[in-house]
């Protein structure tokens, strides 16, 4: 496949005309939107040249909630290998707390279409935010332990899961080691019975890196305790934060050049964004907040506002700003382009494979491009 950067005065005809490929094609790969319109600097995925066959191999999970639609489940299951459902929680005595709505659809599809479910277990406490105190009450008692392992046994037995993947954010310092043993314990529990178990790691990039993000995830315990993790590389642009790539590909090559220093590469888990951020112009720190969009969501506004989307060549990521409502808006997102640079991070430090956060919303030309670079396993 091909990328093709939009300029001035192309229509999709005249693109499809150039390549010799059907309109069709354009449109599907691309998920555009009668009666077609594009954005100078848009991206698009192209079905062009001679079919591609990869040789490298790579693990897919995909996070999603158990509100997810079905018609957008059932079009990204065939590019994953295992679906993490998103959470299980627990209480402070290790009592398994469920997911509402009922995730039942969500592991009979994926084991129906030859995808692993995964059971996603986080401390989040009854308002929705992490909850460290939870952690420090589990993860320091054998009993709450115990309890807790047993009820996830029974879950993943029952439900079909394949393994348990564990979020914890937010982990004390105090805990960074009673938190890698509880990693530890937990596959050392559920391997007898043919159970995964990952880990969650927030993206540092050295041992003794500050913050309450950072300081509890110790790489090198972490990654000996579980079968393999998860770098969340992204959230550099952020809700609260100023506007910026969410996942700059020169941030995330930090991440990773750490993480092979600590964990077996083999181990390791890439961290995909499948989302875009809308500030407000100017951005006032401890009052802006920044909507969340979908990538197609983003292309839509450049669109409708009549702007060109322009690429920053060090975080290779797209971004453009628009007027509305006497409002200045800045958007960064995800496109394939930006998505092809982190896929290429695979196969330079031979990583296990990649997880999306969160694949709520269906973005194509994501999963074709993925699709004609890997060999999914």
């Amino acid at each position: 496949m091909e990328i093709y950067v939009v300029k001035k005065g192309d229509t999709v005809d005249s693109i499809a005309q150039r390549y010799g490929i059907p309109v069709s094609s354009v449109i599907f790969n691309n998920q555009l939107a009668y009666p077609y319109p594009l954005a100078v600097g848009q991206a698009l995925l192209l079905s062009a040249g001679e079919p591609f066959v990869s040789s490298y191999p790579a693990y897919v999970n995909g996070y999603a909630y158990p509100y997810i639609k079905q018609e957008v489940l059932n079009e990204t299951l065939p590019y994953l290998t295992t679906l993490s459902v998103f959470s299980y929680g627990f209480t402070t005595s290790g009592d398994l707390v469920p997911p509402l709505p009922d995730d039942s659809f969500m592991t009979g599809a994926a084991l129906a279409a030859g995808v692993g479910p995964m059971l996603t277990l986080t401390p989040l406490g009854p308002d929705g935010n992490f909850n460290n105190l939870l952690i420090t009450a589990v993860v320091n008692s054998e009993e709450a332990k115990n309890n807790l392992f047993n009820q996830l046994l029974s879950t993943l037995q029952k439900k079909g899961f394949r393994g348990l993947d564990i979020d914890f954010e937010y982990v004390l310092p105090d805990d960074r080691v009673s938190f890698a043993k509880f990693v530890s314990d937990a596959r050392n529990f559920l391997s007898p019975y043919g159970y995964h178990v990952s880990v969650a790691l927030a993206p540092k990039t050295f041992d003794t890196q500050p913050g309450l993000l950072y300081a509890g995830k110790d790489y090198r315990l972490l990654g000996g305790a579980a079968d393999s993790v998860l770098l969340m590389t992204y959230e550099w642009g952020y809700t609260y934060g100023p506007p910026m790539a969410v996942s700059p590909i020169n941030k995330v090559r930090e991440v990773v050049e750490y993480a092979v220093t600590r964990i077996p590469p083999g181990k390791i888990d890439l961290g995909i964004p499948n989302y875009g951020y809308d500030w407000t112009l100017p951005f006032v720190r401890g009052r802006s907040r920044a909507r969340t969009i979908s990538n197609l969501e983003a292309v839509q506004l450049a669109i409708d506002a009549g702007v060109d989307i322009f690429f920053d060549e060090t975080a290779m990521s797209p971004y453009f700003q628009y007027e509305k409502d006497g409002q200045l808006h800045e958007v960064w997102f995800e496109d394939v382009r930006s998505y092809r640079e982190k896929f290429s991070l695979l196969p330079e430090y031979s990583l296990r494979g990649m997880g999306y956060w969160q694949i709520m919303r269906f973005f194509r030309p994501n999963w074709l491009l993925l699709q004609d670079t890997f060999l999914i396993r």
